[in-house]
């Protein structure tokens, strides 16, 4: 069994880390196990696949034995971490408190069975006096310090410049990493790269309060090799886990177009499965990519780990019925009312002709071009090749459905008047 140390390294999951070792924080003398915390503001009321790395090493570190506290943020989210552009809109209490509520029972689901620890940083930041605050804990940073923080350096450079109410939040960041050392022992905070800054600010000031050592460990920015992109984006749209803002099949298919270049990498950072099954699937990705064996496997397993088995393996039949690899007739009626609703769709009656069916579904702009597709044979109903003769029939509808195709990836799914 390979040490977690080794795990996070080969998964490339380490970006920074504040000790001479990573063998220090994941690995204590004697057996010993940390208590390590993410703090999430929330900025929105569901997680990102962006941000999904970090949840991943609580997982890692949560299956090695540590005790895992996740920190949401209804405190520091009414102040806003700054942005190196522009100032974060003020939230009002309700609205933050609902949202870290739906995060935490995320990351819940996320976390599987391992012991999740979930607390409200308003608990004790909604507490504070502002003179023991300043006196107890402002006297550790110098204004000096802060201004060199990328996102406050690159705000006091512009035109808007930085209020004072964000310029303070790496001492709120530091106040949270003392205040769990204090009443939970926890020693090791982990957060995205950009957060490197406010969890230093922490470990020291646990090192000049407490004279103690704590830890800091950063994630890094994930980017599309393909494209040299940061992560997470589809199209323009964030990816979320929530069901609602992101549907199961849309989470699916960003999945599965994963580019060639970086499903390797996501195998690694995004799912649990181990080495050899990696390795398997990557040497047959290697042998026949347009299969894409790597992705699918991907896309099963981070739908599985996000919104459960069952609902993976329909979004995998839908998927497969819509995208040719196979027929409607392998489809329940839940997964069939799930390929009506997230494909695009026509309704047509018994005997409608072929050729104006291409035209009106949008997969033809003409009846001259529709003609030439099926004369060139790249028209099928349910996998069968058609021409210009077909009109649907009562037997075409499977299920109550029909796919028609123009190629691969242009589809429509055809049901009844």
């Amino acid at each position: 069994m390979p040490k977690l140390s080794e795990i996070l390294k080969n998964r490339g999951y380490v970006h920074q880390f504040s000790s001479e070792t990573l063998e220090e924080i994941t690995d204590p003398p004697a057996g010993g196990k940390r208590t390590i915390y993410l703090g999430v503001d929330p900025t929105a009321d569901s997680i990102h696949v962006g941000n999904l790395v970090a949840y991943m090493v609580l997982r890692r570190f949560a299956d090695a034995g540590h005790r895992i506290i996740l920190i949401v943020g209804g405190g520091t989210g009414l102040i806003g971490d700054p942005k190196p552009d522009v100032e974060r809109p003020l939230l009002d209490m309700e609205e933050v408190q609902t949202r870290a509520a739906r995060l935490g029972k995320q990351a819940q689901k996320l976390l599987g069975e391992s012991k999740l620890t979930i607390i409200n940083n308003h608990d004790w930041l909604g507490q504070l006096e502002l003179i023991p605050f300043l006196r107890d804990v402002g006297k550790y940073f110098t204004v000096n310090s802060l201004m060199k923080k990328d996102a406050i350096s690159a705000r006091l450079k512009s035109e808007e410049g930085i209020s004072y109410t964000e310029f303070a939040y790496p001492l709120l960041q530091a106040y949270d990493f003392w205040h769990l050392f204090k009443t939970e022992k926890c020693d090791v905070q982990i957060g995205g790269s950009d957060q490197w800054g406010n969890i230093v600010a922490g470990v020291e000031l646990i090192r000049r309060k407490e004279n103690a050592v704590a830890y800091a460990l950063t994630t890094p920015i994930v980017t599309d090799k393909a494209t040299g992109k940061k992560f997470g984006k589809s199209e323009d749209n964030a990816v979320w886990l929530d069901a609602e803002k992101t549907s199961p099949f849309e989470f699916y298919q960003f999945w599965l177009n994963a580019s060639d270049e970086s499903v390797a990498d996501y195998l690694k950072l995004f799912t649990l499965l181990g080495d050899m099954e990696m390795a398997a699937v990557m040497e047959m990705h290697r042998h026949d990519p347009a299969k894409r064996h790597a992705q699918r496997l991907l896309a099963r397993e981070v739908t599985k780990l996000v919104h459960g088995e069952k609902e993976s393996e329909k979004v995998e039949s839908v998927s497969a019925v819509l995208f040719g690899d196979a027929d409607a007739s392998t489809l329940d009626k839940k997964a069939i009312a799930v390929l009506v609703t997230v494909a695009p769709s026509h309704t047509v009656q018994i005997g409608d002709a072929i050729v104006e069916i291409l035209v009106v579904a949008g997969l033809a702009t003409s009846k001259r071009e529709a003609r030439q597709f099926l004369t060139d044979g790249a028209i099928s109903l349910n996998a069968a090749v058609v021409d210009e003769t077909k009109v649907v029939k009562e037997s075409d509808l499977v299920n109550g459905i029909a796919i028609l195709r123009r190629g691969k990836r242009n589809v429509r799914v055809l049901t009844l008047k």
